[in-house]
């Protein structure tokens, strides 16, 4: 079984990689419901339109995965009228501040020593797995929340592909949703009209070349490798992904049960 996308979405134009979670399915034969689970990019250049948009989910809770860096970068999201925002910064997948900025502004032969050949992919892998093993406290308190009261929820980070991303992955296992299925979704960051623009100081066409947009694809794509990862690397770390769910993030069978009740048909 693979995912049902939803024939029609939003055109938001101001929040990149917007969906609905709804729909994908279970292991024994159920489905999340719609309405309940979002995920997107940043929320900081909401258009009017988009923020009416996002106004009429009815959202309880959106969960802002970004740090302090991504921040003031972009800005801080856009105002909802009665909607709890949380602030829960994860590891950045590409490594901080500083190596963004190398991103922007960096030269050719600066991007090739750091992300040539296979660094760059390297880099995104080591990354999922660290979240995986150091964030357990915040995607813990994400799932206790929505099990408790948090829905509908939207998760988000900048992209919306690598910290949300894995966010929405780990509330997808608890609720037993199909592996493949996952990374169907995860993959959807991939569409054009979803992906992150890249951003690079210069504005000459040196800036842009097929070279360096080669180099950074690593740090901009949703590669099946970088989920399967952190799949493998709770696998390794804790034995089954009910070991992960009850001992790194204190998800007990009864709290398990009350997080499908919500989110699933």
């Amino acid at each position: 079984m693979t995912q049902q996308i939803p024939s029609t979405e939003p055109e938001l134009s101001g929040v990149r990689n917007f969906r609905d979670v709804g729909g994908l399915p279970t292991v024994d034969g159920r489905r999340v419901r719609h309405g309940v689970l979002f995920r997107s990019g940043h929320l900081a250049h909401a258009t009017e339109e988009d923020a009416a948009f996002l106004d009429s989910l009815g959202l309880h809770t959106i969960f802002d995965f970004r740090n302090a860096s991504d921040q003031k970068l972009e800005g801080p999201d856009v105002e909802l009228p009665g909607v709890r925002n949380v602030n829960l910064p994860l590891s950045d997948p590409a490594d901080g501040s500083e190596f963004w900025k190398m991103v922007r502004d960096g030269e050719i032969d600066q991007l090739r020593g750091i992300l040539g050949g296979d660094k760059g992919a390297d880099r995104m892998i080591a990354s999922y797995r660290t979240i995986v093993t150091e964030r357990t406290t915040e995607h813990s308190q994400v799932l206790h929340a929505l099990a408790e009261d948090s829905v509908p929820a939207l998760m988000h980070c900048a992209a919306g592909k690598d910290r949300a991303g894995l966010s929405i992955a780990v509330t997808l296992l608890a609720l037993g949703v199909e592996r493949e299925a996952i990374v169907t979704d995860y993959l959807e960051s991939n569409a054009k009209h979803r992906r992150y623009k890249v951003r690079r100081s210069g504005s000459s066409a040196s800036a842009y070349s097929p070279e360096v947009m080669e180099l950074l694809s690593p740090l901009f794509d949703a590669r099946a490798e970088y989920l399967t990862a952190a799949f493998d690397t709770v696998e390794e770390t804790w034995g089954s992904v009910d070991a992960y769910l009850e001992q790194a993030l204190g998800i007990t069978p009864e709290l398990r049960e009350r997080l499908r009740e919500r989110l699933l048909d």
